[in-house]
């Protein structure tokens, strides 16, 4: 059996409400025969800058390598500016952008909705296939 591919994620997400992170890493772990490496930046391992323009250019070095940027939508209208500048620095690089749906929710902010490659709904079976079928 050939080996499988090992995605690179992005997952732009907010320290402030972290359990959708944390719930949405867990389900990719579970997955079966998904493989991924994380290089997202969560609060136990933030990255070492002290200024905004550091933060900005460790962003840019963080999103360079990966396959795709995934956006929880929920969190966007709140933490918007940091959001948005790694969308901008997902485009730059020109990487698929995956928006997943907030639970239970039918809208999505019109930034997020105009530059996302696909919209999903919270289900792990609509976000990995959107993985596979949008990483580079």
């Amino acid at each position: 059996m050939p080996s499988l591919k090992t995605y690179d994620l992005f997952i732009s997400h907010s320290w402030d409400y972290n359990s959708e992170y944390y719930s949405l890493i867990e389900k990719l772990k579970e997955y079966p025969n998904f493989y991924f490496r994380n290089y997202s930046v969560p609060e136990h391992d933030a990255l070492d800058t002290k200024t905004n323009t550091q933060l900005e250019e460790a962003l840019y070095n963080q999103i360079k390598p990966v396959n795709v940027v995934i956006v929880l939508a929920g969190m966007y209208v709140d933490y918007r500016k940091w959001i948005q500048k790694e969308i901008e620095i997902a485009q730059y690089y020109n990487k698929p952008i995956i928006a997943i749906k907030p639970r239970g929710s039918e809208r999505m902010p019109q930034e997020l909705s105009s530059v996302a490659d696909t919209i999903v709904n919270w289900n792990i079976d609509s976000i990995v296939e959107s993985i596979r079928n949008y990483a580079l």
